[in-house]
C-alpha cells in the first residue's frame, strides 16, 4: 500500500511540475494566438532563447541561477521587441497561412542560429546545490527543484488570471481583439498594447525555458520538439483562457509522466492519445462514432 501510494504521490509531483513549466511556456501563446489572434508557431523559440541563455551565463560566466533566468528572460524580452517589429506587426492583420509560413520560416531560423552558436548537442546544466538536493516530505524524498517550480507555477498562474481579468490592461487588450477600430477610436494605442502583449509571451516563454532546462532538454530542435505539447495545451484550453491552459497544462504533465512512470516503452504515446479524443469529442466525431 505504501508503495502505491508511494508512487502515486511521485507521478502527481512530478506531473504538476512538469505541466507547471508546460504552461509557464506555452501560456505566452495562448496570449498570442488565443486573444490577439496571430499564428505564432515560432512562441518555442524565445523559449528556447531564454532557456540557453540561462544556461550559457551559469556555465561560461558562472552567474547564480536566480540572476541567470532573470538575465535571460530580460535579454529574450528585449529581443522580441525587435522581432515584433520587423516580422509581427504587418502578420496581425495578414492571412492565416501567411502566419503559419513566416512564423515556422523564424523557427527554421532560430534553430540553425542555436546550432551555428552552441552546437548540434544538449548542452548540460547543473542546478544549483539548494535546488539539487531532496527534501523528506514524509511519504518520500522529492528535489528542491521540482518543489521550487509548482511553488513558481501557482505564484504565475494566480498573478496572469490576475492581469487579463482583473486590470485594465486585460480589458483594454480584449476591447482591442474583439473590435479594433472601436478600440482605436476611443483612444487605445492598439499597436503598443499589442506590444506589450506579446513581449509579455515571449517573457513568459523566456522564463519557462530558463527555469525548466532540466525537464525540457535544451537542443537547436527545442522550438520544434515541444511545438506538439505546446499546441495540445492551447487547444485544449480554449483559446485565450489563462484559468484553464493552466488546468491542461497540469493534466498533460500528469498524463505524460504517469504514462512513462507506468509504461516507459509506449507511455509517451498517451498524451497524444488524450489529445486525439479530446479533439474527436469537441468535433463530434467520437459521438458519430460510439453510435
Amino acid at each position: 500500500m505504501n508503495s502505491i501510494l508511494s508512487a502515486l504521490v511521485f507521478v502527481l509531483l512530478y506531473g504538476v511540475s512538469y505541466g507547471v513549466v508546460l504552461f509557464t511556456i506555452s501560456v505566452g501563446l495562448v496570449l498570442t494566438l488565443g486573444l490577439m489572434r496571430v499564428i505564432n508557431l515560432a512562441h518555442g523559440a524565445f523559449a528556447a532563447i531564454g532557456g540557453y541563455l540561462a544556461v550559457a551565463l551559469m556555465n561560461e560566466a558562472g552567474v547564480p541561477f536566480a540572476a541567470a533566468v532573470a538575465i535571460a528572460v530580460a535579454a529574450t524580452a528585449a529581443i522580441s521587441v525587435v522581432v515584433e517589429r520587423l516580422f509581427y506587426v504587418d502578420l496581425y492583420r495578414a492571412s492565416d497561412l501567411d502566419q503559419v509560413l513566416m512564423t515556422v520560416g523564424l523557427m527554421f531560423l532560430t534553430t540553425a542560429s542555436l546550432n551555428l552558436l552552441f552546437g548540434p548537442d544538449i548542452i548540460p546544466g547543473d542546478l544549483p546545490p539548494y535546488l539539487a538536493r531532496s527534501v523528506d516530505l514524509g511519504i518520500r524524498a522529492f528535489q528542491a527543484y521540482r518543489i521550487f517550480v509548482v511553488m513558481l507555477g501557482m505564484v504565475l498562474i494566480l498573478g496572469l488570471w490576475l492581469l487579463f481579468e482583473r486590470t485594465e490592461f486585460g480589458a483594454r487588450l480584449r476591447a482591442a481583439v474583439d473590435n479594433r477600430g472601436m478600440a482605436e477610436a476611443m483612444g487605445i494605442d492598439v499597436g503598443r498594447l499589442f506590444t506589450i502583449a506579446f513581449v509579455l509571451g515571449s517573457a513568459l516563454a523566456a522564463l519557462g525555458g530558463a527555469v525548466g532546462y532540466p525537464l525540457f532538454p535544451l537542443e537547436p530542435l527545442y522550438p520544434f520538439k515541444y511545438l506538439t505539447l505546446v499546441l495540445i495545451v492551447v487547444s485544449l484550453a480554449d483559446f485565450g483562457n489563462i484559468k484553464a491552459s493552466a488546468v491542461a497544462a497540469i493534466l498533460v504533465g500528469i498524463v505524460d509522466t504517469g504514462g512513462r512512470y507506468l509504461f516507459p516503452v509506449s507511455g509517451s504515446f498517451l498524451v497524444n492519445a488524450l489529445f486525439i479524443l479530446v479533439m474527436m469529442h469537441r468535433t463530434g466525431l467520437l459521438r458519430v462514432r460510439i453510435a
